[in-house]
């Protein structure tokens, strides 16, 4: 019975891929949310299992998870760890960067995923084959970015860019122990994020999907991934929605698509 961990599971693309990895026979889905108790209503599988408590920009992170799955009873380790938890703000030139915000997307993206992907691994949830998925963004390339689409929000691209070299480095750390860490771009989506920064209004000229489209395509990307491909950064939805790639990398690009650096 394959063993799942979606880290940020609450909303957005976290939760429906909890709620699709749930859906399976025989499968074990955990969901991490920072509040005490777990999400009520309709949106969640009530076969999830919640890991509560869980905040990404709290120091000791990787203990609490830990605490939490012991008290859940997981057995066997974990075969995917998907962290998707995340944080925008938006920032811009003329009004400046903006302190407390930038501190909580480089905290939130690529402070605290080592933390926790160490925590798993010391207490033996991380085993041979196991899968990490760290969720970036293309935003995180600095070779796709260009005048097109111009400067600002300098810590939602730079904080991706620290978690690519996390993912890289954790690559390395994990490989003689048969654990692979891919690094994803799952698409442009039409979430409750986007939408709180105003990015709705580039959903539809942006081939914005919903969650649940890009969580399939992301399961799908995470059941074919192996050493192979362990410590690169692909979008497994191709360059539909990367607005710089023609102007950067070219056209009639492959899907899926090895993003550069």
């Amino acid at each position: 019975m394959p063993n799942i961990l979606i880290v940020g599971a609450t909303r957005g693309l976290g939760a429906s891929l909890a709620n699709q990895y749930a859906s399976r026979p025989y499968t074990s889905v955990y969901g991490t949310t920072r509040s005490a108790e777990p999400p009520t209503g309709k949106g969640h599988d009530e076969r999830i299992k919640w890991a509560k408590g869980i905040d990404l920009n709290q120091s000791d992170v990787g203990k609490k998870l830990v605490e939490e799955l012991g008290s859940l009873g997981v057995e066997g380790g974990l075969d995917v760890v998907i962290i998707t938890a995340g944080y925008f703000a938006t920032e811009d030139w003329e009004t400046g960067p903006k302190w407390e915000e930038e501190v909580r997307m480089y905290t939130t993206s690529s402070i605290a995923p080592p933390f926790l992907i160490h925590s798993l691994h010391s207490n033996n949830y991380l085993r041979p084959g196991s899968k990490v998925l760290l969720v970036s963004s293309e935003s995180g390339s600095i070779t796709l970015r260009h005048s097109k689409e111009g400067g600002g929000n300098y810590a939602h691209h730079a904080s991706k860019s620290a978690l690519n070299m996390v993912g890289k480095l954790l690559s390395l750390d994990l490989k003689d122990q048969g654990v692979v860490v891919g690094i994803v771009h799952p698409g442009f989506m039409r979430t409750e994020m986007t939408k709180g920064v105003g990015f709705d209004k580039f959903w539809d000229d942006g081939g914005a999907v919903t969650p649940d489209e890009a969580a399939k395509s992301l399961i799908e990307w995470t059941e074919k991934l192996d050493m192979s491909k362990t410590g690169q950064y692909w979008a497994p939805r191709g360059p539909r929605d990367i607005g710089t790639a023609d102007v950067t990398i070219g056209t009639d690009l492959p899907t899926p698509l090895q993003l550069p650096w």
